[in-house]
């Protein structure tokens, strides 16, 4: 077994959709970042290659590479999931949380597990997504971005 812990924050300021998890989150702004922004994706990759002794995502997708520009994030995670069953390694679980003061996310985590799991290859109940809020506390708390954790688990 292999554990792996992933974060990724970005602010909010794009004028494109805001995804989390591979969902479309109803918002008035998207995050900025040179892919989609989705931190919990991010933070997810970070985790898995984390896991793995792979470095980050950084390593793997450069953001002064322009092929990644404006990407769909679950093309990375898949990409990262591919790396890790090259190498024997399997998700055995994830744990994610996001912290955000808005939007409300509890009615989108449902399918952010069920988006998440399908491009992890594994059941949808070992994936498990939580977010909060930080009680208007910091960046989150002003509602100025997102951040996320994630903590993965590998079987070699």
């Amino acid at each position: 077994m292999r554990i792996g812990h992933g974060y990724d924050a970005h602010r909010f300021g794009a004028a494109r959709p805001l995804v989390l998890g591979g969902v479309v989150v109803p918002h008035d702004t998207g995050l900025v970042a040179h892919s989609d922004g989705d931190v919990l994706i991010h933070a997810l990759c970070d985790a898995l290659l984390g896991a793995a002794g792979l470095g980050d995502i950084g390593r793997h997708f450069p953001d002064s590479d322009p092929a990644y520009a404006a990407i769909d994030s679950r093309v990375l995670l898949r990409r990262v999931v591919a790396s890790l069953h090259e190498r024997g390694l399997r998700v055995h679980n994830v744990d994610a949380t996001v912290v955000a003061q808005r939007p409300r996310l509890a009615a989108h985590v449902d399918a952010m597990r069920a988006t998440l799991a399908s491009d992890l290859a594994v059941a949808v109940e070992r994936v498990n997504v939580k977010a909060t809020t930080t009680e208007g506390m910091g960046f989150t708390g002003r509602a100025e971005g997102i951040a996320s954790h994630a903590v993965a688990l590998l079987e070699e």
